[in-house]
């Protein structure tokens, strides 16, 4: 009984020098994820947009292919703060809308902030898009996506994302201003007081674009609203694809 009782103090003894040790580190850990959380300004709540179907009303300066399809998108519209042709309209044929194209479509979206990422959870179609906030870097060379590799970092009250790695099978706007796979996408978000969220924009494609140009949106907070489950193309899905499931035969 003695011997067992003086194994657990020499134990206790090898064990306890080590514990401020694990202890202290261990609230050093917790301590610094507590300051990054606290030092980020808080952009998250459920938002919607309150401007028009573009960034801006200037017409940023197109090279001459980019310019044709913008003006066959535009074709028979006189209104120019209206949307673009239905049947050249990639979202019509239920094609992802892209990360800017996304802002424009008149459904909320709510910002979620976890450590390392900023997500934004849109109703359309459910897309979620992640902002690496960890100090990640780019891939070298990315796979191309319809939402692209976007990573960001806070510059005073703005959260400042760099994205690329984007394909060319979105419009950039509801208006049919079309992008390449060049496409290098700065956004600056902020808060501009508790209600209004407003993100500023970069677009840099100099395959599309003969120099870089700016534009912004403005959004309104929606307190109380949650993000409803909603599947574009619904309508398609339920006259083709479910019933060729049920009986095998396609229409």
């Amino acid at each position: 009984m003695r011997n067992h009782f003086l194994g657990l103090i020499l134990a206790w003894v090898a064990v306890f020098p080590f514990t401020p040790v694990i202890l202290a580190q261990t609230a050093k850990g917790s301590g610094a994820a507590k300051t990054q959380s606290a030092a980020a300004p808080d952009l998250s709540g459920v938002w919607m947009k309150v401007g028009r179907f573009g960034f801006t009303k200037e017409e940023p300066p197109m090279q001459p292919w980019a310019e044709a399809k913008y003006k066959a998108a535009r074709e028979g519209e006189k209104d120019p703060e209206q949307k673009g042709r239905d049947d050249l309209d990639p979202s019509i044929s239920c094609f992802p809308p892209g990360p800017t194209r996304i802002f424009l479509v008149p459904r909320p979206f709510e910002i979620i902030q976890i450590p390392g990422r900023v997500l934004l959870h849109f109703e359309w179609d459910h897309w979620v898009r992640q902002i690496w906030t960890d100090g990640r870097e780019h891939p070298k060379d990315p796979d191309p996506t319809y939402m692209g590799h976007s990573i960001g970092k806070w510059d005073g009250d703005t959260l400042v994302v760099d994205t690329i790695g984007l394909n060319d099978r979105t419009w950039l706007d509801g208006l049919g201003h079309p992008h390449s796979d060049a496409l290098h996408l700065v956004e600056r978000i902020r808060r501009v007081d508790h209600a209004t969220l407003q993100i500023d924009l970069t677009f840099d494609d100099p395959k599309a674009y003969t120099k870089p140009w700016t534009g912004k949106q403005v959004f309104k907070l929606r307190p109380g609203w949650d993000i409803p489950e909603q599947i574009i193309c619904e309508d398609r899905l339920l006259d083709r694809v479910i019933p060729y499931l049920h009986d095998g035969k396609s229409r």
